[in-house]
Formats: C-alpha cells, structure tokens, sequence
C-alpha cells in the first residue's frame, strides 16, 4: 500500500492531536444534552472511534450508510444502505464525517435528519474539500479537521475500491494507482 501514497498529506500525530482539541470543542457544546453522534459509513468508522472517545459527555451512538461512489467518481446518487436507528425527534445530533467533498451525502444526510425533527444539528468532519464543492451546496460544517487541496486521498477510514482504509495517516494516491 505505502507504494502507492504520493505524499502524507495529514500524519497520523496531527490527527491524534486535532482529535482531542475537537473533543474539547464538541464535549462543551454539548454539556448536558446527550447527543446523539451520527457516523456515515463506511469512511468514517475509524474517525468515528477515535472521536467519540475524546466525547466526555453522555451521547449515544448511531450509523447510517450512503453510497454515492464508484471507483474515483461520485455518482450524484446517494443510495441509503442502512438508515439510522435512533429517533432523533427533540435530540441534539452530531453528525461525524470522514470528508466534505462533493457535499452531496453530507447535504443529503443533513436534510434526511432535519425531516425528523430534531432539536438540532450540528456537523464536525475530519477533512474539508471546498474546491470540490457542487453548486448550490451551501452547508458550513461546525468543526473541521483539516482543510485540504483537491487531491485524492486516502487512509484513516478513506478508500479507493476498498482499499487503504487502514493506513494510519491521509495520503494522496499516487495516479497510476487509480487509472490502472
């Protein structure tokens, strides 16, 4: 896999390190209201872990799983795999995401919790993407990780066909990788 990276573009020190200012941030605002902590898979999952346990206040957890990729390119059409299964009515909701990209599945998941009524909505995501963005989204995340150029990344939860979930830093695939 490392063979295949062009460059770290995040190290897996500044991740640990943005974690926890994050889990400070987030663990104030939501004192005393049990929020709900909504994780998008799968890209998010090892985020997800490693946040919700710089989360110093009571939360529960839950997952949805949209799909709008295949191979490099999103497809515009999200398909829901797996709905959440909270209700989340009069709740406070977090949603963790691994990157803001596109916007399409985070404008799409937003929309899908606000027809549920909940008493808010906030958004923390692990990389923001804006020069990617697609017209007319207009969502401003309230925590971001790190902002990044428009390159293809993977690692830290993020994939190519599946493929380098695992490495422990964000890299950028080197081309050849992905036009094979």
């Amino acid at each position: 896999m490392e063979k295949d990276i062009l460059k770290v573009l995040v190290s897996e020190e500044q991740i640990k390190a943005r974690i926890q200012e994050l889990g400070v941030e987030i663990s104030r605002e939501y004192e005393g209201k049990n929020p709900v902590v909504l994780g998008v898979l799968k890209g998010v999952v090892v985020f997800y872990a490693d946040m919700i346990r710089h989360i110093t206040v009571p939360c529960q957890m839950d997952f949805m799983c949209l799909s709008s990729y295949q191979g490099t390119k999103s497809s515009g059409n999200m398909i829901v795999k797996q709905d959440m299964s909270v209700d989340v009515s009069g709740r406070h909701v977090l949603i963790l995401e691994d990157i803001y990209d596109t916007g399409g599945s985070l404008n799409y998941t937003y929309h899908h919790l606000m027809s549920k009524n909940p008493a808010s909505v906030k958004i923390c995501t692990l990389l923001d993407k804006p020069e990617r963005r697609r017209s007319g989204i207009t969502l401003k995340p309230d925590w971001v990780g790190f902002t990044i150029p428009n390159e293809f990344v993977v690692g830290y939860g993020l994939d190519f066909n599946e493929h380098y979930r695992n490495l422990p830093y964000v890299g950028v695939l080197k081309p050849e990788a992905y036009q094979k």
